[in-house]
């Protein structure tokens, strides 16, 4: 079974004394709730795993029920030390002030109850994070698995890598092409809006969420103006409810819209986004075609090429605090561009024959100490790319 990096770190954090809350957060089906029980299997503290995927929204007495039953078994057994374990925890109304309360407790108390929160809403996580426990939390946050990981686990070449994306539980069903879409559909597509997103937030106008999702993995890799979006969606309300329901798709994993790079932040925010699913596989699910015909369509062999460098860097992005955009200056371009702090790459992705590109040196003009990298063709391989955690390049 593959050991996702995440883990040590868990581990460590764990065996530690007491400081703060362990928090894991990311996406549906990424593996989160494996790499916890991994953790269990690792360590040699008491501990107890609860899921509140089967308990009512509305149960408020839950987490101080099974916080109170933990402290009863730590007693028993006398131990000084107790690990509770509880995932899914976004879907229990005012979670966040419950943890609080016990967490206090045990504080004031002298327990020495260690607490581990899993939830696949970064956004729910989050706000419960920033409104109720500041200062008390560690964020650790799992992305969608890596081409590497892939390949580890199934065997996976580069090109079912750029097809099929990074969903280890679909990796099975790849022989047939219709029973993975199925999948993708409604286990992680359907689940993640319908109770990641809807179930937990207000959202006015869902049918124009979900459009917009459909819209923008069929574009991914590819710059589309609000307005234009506008054309192209039923019921399509304003530009500020889209970047709103953007927001949302980006921060469960799904889909994000980067903005272009520009001095000005004003610029940035003003700027159309440019579509960039977080997996590939959400990508190939929106296309009318097989990994067999699509790798012979050129055009749409080098989009799928371009937005899995794109998933990677996204992905990267979260975790190691970098931003990341794309630039445009009238018909030039750069695919993406990377910046921590005061430090800038421009990554240009090419699949094809010619590696050239004007774009790369307009932009080189415009910001000088900026470091340029040609990923693809002429440049990077892109399953050496893959390989990398792109914070390394700065």
């Amino acid at each position: 079974m593959i050991k996702r990096v995440e883990l040590q770190s868990v581990i460590s954090r764990i065996e530690e004394p007491r400081r703060f809350i362990q928090v894991l957060a990311g996406p549906r089906q990424v593996g989160k709730t494996t790499l916890v029980l991994q953790t269990l299997d690792k360590i040699a503290i008491p501990h107890r795993y609860e899921s509140a995927d089967g308990v009512s929204v509305g149960d408020a007495i839950w987490i101080s029920r099974i916080w109170d039953e933990a402290r009863m078994m730590m007693k028993i057994s006398s131990q000084n030390e107790f690990l509770l374990v509880i995932d899914e925890v976004q879907k229990i109304a005012n979670w966040s002030e419950t943890v609080k309360k016990e967490w206090d407790a045990d504080t004031r108390m002298g327990l020495n109850i260690k607490l581990i929160l899993l939830g696949s809403s970064r956004l729910l996580i989050q706000k419960g994070l920033t409104e109720s426990l500041a200062g008390r939390v560690e964020l650790i946050h799992l992305s969608h698995w890596s081409y590497s990981e892939m390949q580890a686990a199934f065997g996976w070449n580069l090109q079912q890598y750029i097809y099929f994306g990074g969903y280890p539980g679909s990796a099975p069903l790849i022989g047939d092409e219709n029973r993975w879409k199925e999948y993708i559909r409604n286990a992680l597509v359907e689940a993640s809006i319908s109770k990641d997103i809807l179930m937990l937030t207000r959202v006015d106008k869902p049918a124009l969420l979900k459009n917009l999702f459909e819209l923008g993995s069929l574009f991914s890799g590819q710059i589309l103006s609000y307005n234009k979006m506008l054309g192209q969606l039923l019921d399509a309300g304003n530009t500020t409810t889209l970047a709103h329901y953007l927001k949302l798709l980006n921060d469960s994993g799904l889909l994000g819209g980067l903005e272009k790079y520009s001095g000005s932040a004003v610029n940035k925010r003003a700027s159309s986004p440019k579509f960039q699913v977080h997996n590939n596989a959400l990508f190939s699910l929106s296309l009318d075609t097989t990994f067999e015909k699509a790798q012979n369509e050129r055009d749409l062999w080098g989009r799928l090429f371009e937005s899995t460098a794109g998933s990677h860097l996204l992905n990267h992005a979260v975790k190691n605090d970098y931003q990341l955009y794309y630039w445009r200056e009238s018909n030039y371009e750069i695919d993406f561009v990377m910046q921590k702090k005061e430090q800038i790459i421009g990554l240009e992705i090419k699949s094809g024959v010619n590696a050239g590109n004007l774009g790369m040196s307009l932009f080189k003009t415009q910001y000088p100490d900026a470091k340029l990298l040609l990923i693809g063709t002429g440049g990077i391989p892109l399953d050496e790319f893959l390989k990398i955690n792109p914070v390394e390049l700065f």
